[in-house]
């Protein structure tokens, strides 16, 4: 069996090559047949792996230029295997992920619980309990097709986040959290649904991005692309004027 990495070369006109690998065995994960690599063929081969069991999220990479996690991919014969996208080469198949890791910061896409929490009933869990198993790939930052025109875009990996504490009900900054992903946003976002197939646990940050656009209309806000048919959509002091509430 052969397969192609696409290996961290500086002196390539694009920063990288493709380098071919031979293999024996069939069947087996491309982690393990990465790891036979370093092993076997070639120890200065880099790629990051933790739990092989599908659950940490750093083995994530990209096969024929789908997301994947390596411990739980399948290799086949004549694979190319390249690094995630959207974020800066380490090496080889190792990228820095904290370009995708500060839009969590930006969009403010963590838990802001007020000391009286309320009391939570199973419904009420169930309601984001899917996006708090996120792993935290990446996967879907490196699919959004969106970075190549915005490299601001908060992007899927931080919006479906977002929506995971605005749909707490324990949350008490769900209004600093609406506002905070209007720009480079979810309007940015094309719904073109790239992230949802790489998810290894099953989210859809599309639907959550359309989740985050009903509340926010709910809340006064609109699509800039609309907006620009009234005004600004902006009053003088600021906040949203598009004929709803304003916060």
């Amino acid at each position: 069996m052969n397969i192609e990495v696409l290996r961290y070369c500086p002196a390539a006109p694009n920063g990288a090559q493709k380098v071919s690998y031979e293999l024996e065995a069939t069947g087996q994960t491309l982690l393990d047949a990465l790891t036979t690599i370093k092993t076997e063929q070639d120890a200065t081969l880099s790629f990051a792996s933790e739990c092989r069991s599908g659950v940490c999220g750093s083995c994530a990479m990209r096969v024929n230029g789908v997301e994947v996690l390596a411990c739980t991919y399948q290799v086949r014969e004549g694979d190319l295997i390249e690094p995630l996208r959207n974020m800066e080469v380490v090496r080889d198949l190792i990228v820095d992920v904290e370009s995708a890791l500060r839009f969590n910061q930006q969009a403010h896409a963590y838990g802001s619980v007020s000391v009286q929490t309320p009391s939570v009933t199973p419904e009420e869990e169930k309601i984001n309990e899917l996006q708090s198993a996120c792993i935290l790939c990446a996967s879907c930052y490196s699919a959004c097709p969106v970075y190549e025109l915005n490299s601001e875009f908060l992007g899927p990996f931080a919006l479906t986040r977002s929506w995971r504490y605005v749909s707490d009900v324990r949350e008490t900054e769900v209004v600093d959290k609406i506002a905070t992903v209007q720009d480079n946003g979810i309007w940015d976002c094309t719904l073109c649904n790239e992230c949802v197939p790489v998810c290894p646990v099953g989210i859809a940050p599309k639907q959550d991005i359309v989740m985050l656009r009903n509340k926010s209309g709910v809340m006064g806000y609109m699509d800039p692309s609309f907006a620009s048919g009234f005004g600004n959509g902006f009053g003088n002091d600021g906040t949203p004027n598009f004929g709803g509430p304003a916060f």
